[in-house]
């Protein structure tokens, strides 16, 4: 299937209520329903996004009608004929649903009776029920966007990985708790970044895997069908590669709404730490990367500023799409089996969070491609801090000190340094001989003068996963290679 166009219509007014109806039930009713039951049951302002998918299970519902001899062949052309008018209406705008319609699915079926008339459009209910039509059309539906989620992820993770092989070399200072800890590669920073957002995409794949292989249709209302229908048939005419095992499970899980709002909010998550970490490094103190202007905004009354709109919104929309996730949660707790009215709610959480990304990824893809980052800065910072502890640390283990003792003498150093406002570097041969017998001979080849460069730490970080920068190259290939 592919995507749809938007197709969501306007929300109708209560004063609407009395026109067509469409209901799928009423037989055993004396009544209509009231206006403010219509009111409240009426979904047709956030599911009609779904008319095609719907749409698509129908032609499939069809089709093993027809297969097992409830539909004459001459009904059976007539009502795919039907079908595709219907179809060329809703996605031209023509056909739109009315007041009287309580959801998506009784607008359709409206719209195929007006075109064959009640007792052809009528034989169409056969079989199913708006129980499993939904389960399954809603899971076609977020199988469609979570490729475009996951498109859109991917275009972000290149745009990463792309001023990553542009700033090769490129030292800066590595942080935790914000505090310079010690020098790594610009280039290793972002990758940092990109890498959960592969994890994303992995998870989107399995996500996709595992809900393409349970179709609920022929589940009925919970109980599956007597009619002869083949599950099977309509699965893999919708794409999918198999039928749900459990009728009841079928028509009443929504775990995979929930994964998928999870998905989304992790998705909102990771780009909202680059998001926090740009927004730093665009302020004054330091100016670690100037904006494009195409992808900031100004002030209405500062004519200086140029602000990080772009990477604020990514934060704040990552509590949107974790409130969407906890909302669904809450929603689904405890919900008796098999199908309850609580599982409307299930959609608009979902589609919100689908609408989010598919708006916030491009803008935020846009900002980190045309960033120009301050290499300068970032290089004249990158040993500051007494970044460069560590390395005196680890050159003593090296020369056969416990690190233990390794890690007191270092931090000596650092307490030398702090009370004459210097840093390592600054210290001279007979400080450090002073310091420790260790650390006599700094200067000498091989001394631990050696290690005091920027260059010269990073360089020998060149493990796996490290920030040297042929580990660097390496992970950027094998970055490239899982996407």
């Amino acid at each position: 299937m592919t995507d749809s166009p938007d197709l969501t219509p306007a929300v109708p007014g209560s004063a609407d209520v009395e026109a067509a109806d469409s209901r799928l039930w009423g037989g055993r009713f004396a009544s209509g329903p009231s206006p403010e039951l219509t009111e409240l049951s009426r979904s047709t302002h956030f599911d009609w996004r779904l008319a095609p998918y719907d749409l698509a299970g129908s032609r499939a519902h069809a089709r093993v009608l027809h297969a097992a001899g409830l539909l004459s062949d001459d009904d059976y052309t007539a009502m795919t004929e039907g079908i595709a008018a219907l179809d060329g209406d809703v996605r031209s705008g023509v056909f739109r649903p009315e007041p009287g319609d309580e959801d998506v699915h009784s607008a359709l079926e409206r719209g195929l009776m007006e075109r064959l008339g009640a007792d052809l459009g009528g034989r169409l209910r056969a079989g199913r029920s708006r129980n499993d039509q939904v389960a399954t059309l809603f899971r076609a539906y977020l199988r469609d966007h979570a490729r475009q989620v996951a498109s859109l992820v991917r275009e972000l993770v290149e745009a990463i990985a792309g001023q990553a092989e542009r700033h090769l070399g490129a030292p800066m200072p590595g942080r935790t708790h914000l505090q310079h800890a010690q020098p790594v590669l610009l280039s290793h920073h972002l990758l940092a970044h990109a890498w959960p957002l592969v994890r994303d995409l992995d998870r989107l794949r399995e996500w996709d895997a595992r809900v393409g292989a349970e179709s609920p249709y022929g589940s009925g209302a919970l109980a599956g069908s007597s009619l002869g229908l083949d599950p099977e048939a309509v699965a893999a005419d919708l794409g999918f590669t198999g039928s749900a095992a459990n009728s009841i499970d079928g028509t009443s899980s929504r775990d995979f709404v929930s994964e998928f709002a999870f998905v989304t909010a992790q998705i909102g998550v990771d780009v909202s730490r680059l998001a926090e970490e740009i927004i730093i490094w665009n302020t004054k103190e330091f100016d670690f990367v100037t904006l494009h202007d195409g992808y900031s905004t100004g002030s209405s009354i500062m004519p200086q500023k140029k602000n990080p709109d772009i990477a604020e919104l990514a934060r704040g929309k990552a509590g949107r799409l974790i409130g969407n996730v906890s909302g669904l949660l809450a929603t689904l707790k405890a919900l008796p089996l098999a199908y309850n009215r609580d599982l409307q709610e299930d959609k608009e959480p979902v589609f919100d969070s689908i609408d989010t990304l598919e708006v916030l990824l491009p803008a935020f893809t846009g900002m980190v491609a045309t960033l120009e980052f301050n290499t300068a800065r970032m290089a004249e910072l990158a040993p500051q801090g007494f970044a460069l502890a560590t390395d005196i640390a680890e050159w003593l283990v090296r020369q056969g000190v416990p690190f233990r003792v390794a890690h007191e003498l270092s931090g000596a150093c650092v307490r030398a340094c702090e009370e004459r406002g210097i840093e390592l570097w600054d210290l001279t041969d007979e400080d450090f001989a002073a310091l420790s017998p260790h650390l006599a001979g700094a200067s000498e080849p091989g001394g631990v003068r050696e290690v005091l460069t920027v260059g010269g730490s990073i360089a020998s970080r060149d493990g796996r996963g490290g920030t040297a920068q042929a580990r660097v190259t390496e992970q950027l290939a094998e970055l490239r290679a899982r996407l």
